[in-house]
């Protein structure tokens, strides 16, 4: 695993932002127990967006999680966390013992295969705690992830791997755009993990 090797562990953003990709952080027996866990053991639903006054019901299915019942918003559509499971939390020590961070809520998210992805966006709504971290885990299958920067247009992209994990932090949010893009390559499913911090 990099995060335990004497290589350093270098920025992916050239400027204005930090995004370390740590690589596989568990083995891929691991990365496919805790895949399968979640497919069957999180309360997925179709994620919701209003774009443009029109309400949208999206393929992707989403789900939010956190220490206490507290409400999430984004794309104008409030979330009421669900009760951490026993994966999540194994899960949220694991990202928060790497990253030297701490967490308290988790939105998920299921792509159930290539055709379906994320637009570009930020996470910097008011309630996520500014400049903190928010530590990115991916099982299932190898998906591209981008970012652009919001002034000077340049992109970085890196191939999100099963049982990985990403951290964005400092003022990446305010600075860089990301998203996943859709690929008709990908015919398997993929789940995310965004361990955040809410303002309580």
């Amino acid at each position: 695993m990099k995060l335990f090797a004497n290589e350093p562990i270098l920025n992916l953003l050239p400027k204005d932002g930090t995004v370390i990709y740590y690589g596989k952080i568990m083995n891929e027996q691991l990365a496919q127990y805790y895949l399968n866990q979640l497919l069957h053991n999180i309360e997925w639903k179709n994620d919701e967006a209003i774009i443009f006054g029109k309400h949208i019901i999206t393929k992707r299915k989403a789900a939010w999680y956190g220490d206490s019942n507290f409400n999430y918003t984004y794309s104008k559509i409030t979330k009421k966390a669900l009760p951490w499971t026993n994966e999540l939390l194994e899960l949220k020590v694991l990202a928060e013992k790497i990253s030297d961070a701490t967490f308290n809520s988790c939105l998920l998210n299921l792509y159930h295969n290539g055709n379906e992805g994320m637009a570009w966006h930020s996470d910097d709504e008011k309630m996520l705690a500014p400049n903190a971290a928010i530590a990115s885990m991916s099982f299932g299958a190898e998906r591209k992830f981008s970012f652009k920067h919001k002034q000077s247009k340049e992109t970085v992209s890196v191939m999100l791997e099963t049982g990985s994990l990403l951290v964005m932090k400092d003022a990446t949010q305010q600075n860089w755009l990301h998203r996943l893009p859709p690929t008709t390559k990908v015919v398997s499913p993929r789940v995310n993990l965004t361990f955040r911090t809410i303002i309580l």
